[in-house]
C-alpha cells in the first residue's frame, strides 16, 4: 500500500467514490434514521449481497464518512495548534480552516446537520469543539477576545455559526467560498471582539 492510501483502504474494506456519493444520497433523502445498507446498494446501482461479500456493512459506510471527515479536522487545525500568535489570531486562521473543510465536505454537510455528532471510531465520540475553545481561552488571557465566562458554550456557538451559515451560503445560495468564508468569519470573529459588552459594564 502506498502512504496516499486512506485509512479506510489500509484498514478495512474499500468505500469508492460511488458508494460515497450513494451513502451522501441517502442521507439526504433519509436520514441517519433512514440510512440501510439495502437503500445504498439500491441508489449506487449494486446488490446488497454484493456489497456484504466485500465486507462492507452499513457500520464501514457511515465510518467512512465520519472517518475522512474526523481526520481531515485533526489535520487541518493541527498546523494551527502548534502556531503561535494571540487567541484571536489562531480563532480566525481556525474559521477560516473550518470554512475550508467544510467546502470539502459540502455534500455531506448538506445532506445531514448531524456529521459532527456521530462517534469518529468505535466508542471514541466527537471532539470538534476542543480548538476553539483552545483558542478562546488564550484570547480572554491575552485579552484579544471577549468570550464571557463560559468557553465550552461559546466555543460551540462560534462553531456552529460559522458551520451552518457557511454552509447554507455556500450550498444554497451558491456564494463563492471566498466570499462566504470573509463575511461569516467577520462576523463570527467581531462577535466575540473585547469591546462587545462594554455597554453592559
Amino acid at each position: 500500500m502506498t502512504e496516499s492510501k486512506s485509512v479506510h483502504e489500509r484498514t478495512g474494506p474499500v468505500v469508492d467514490a460511488e458508494l460515497h456519493r450513494a451513502t451522501i444520497d441517502v442521507l439526504r433523502k433519509r436520514g441517519w434514521d433512514g440510512l440501510t445498507l439495502e437503500r445504498v446498494a439500491e441508489t449506487a446501482g449494486r446488490a446488497r449481497s454484493t456489497l456484504w461479500r466485500q465486507g462492507l456493512t452499513l457500520e464501514v459506510l457511515v465510518g467512512a464518512l465520519v472517518g475522512e471527515l474526523a481526520a481531515d479536522f485533526q489535520k487541518t487545525m493541527y498546523p494551527i495548534l502548534t502556531t503561535g500568535g494571540t487567541g484571536r489570531d489562531r480563532l480566525e486562521r481556525g474559521l477560516v480552516a473550518l470554512c475550508e473543510l467544510l467546502d470539502r465536505h459540502l455534500p455531506l454537510m448538506l445532506a445531514t446537520d448531524e456529521a459532527f455528532h456521530q462517534h469518529t471510531a468505535p466508542g471514541q465520540p466527537p471532539d470538534y469543539l476542543h480548538p476553539f475553545i483552545q483558542f478562546l481561552r488564550e484570547g480572554a488571557a491575552d485579552g484579544s477576545l471577549d468570550p464571557g465566562d463560559d468557553l465550552v458554550e461559546a466555543a460551540n456557538v462560534g462553531f456552529n455559526a460559522v458551520a451552518w451559515t457557511y454552509v447554507h451560503l455556500r450550498g444554497r445560495h451558491e456564494w463563492p467560498a471566498e466570499r462566504t468564508t470573509a463575511c461569516v468569519v467577520d462576523v463570527v470573529l467581531n462577535g466575540l471582539a473585547t469591546d462587545r459588552r462594554k455597554e453592559r459594564s
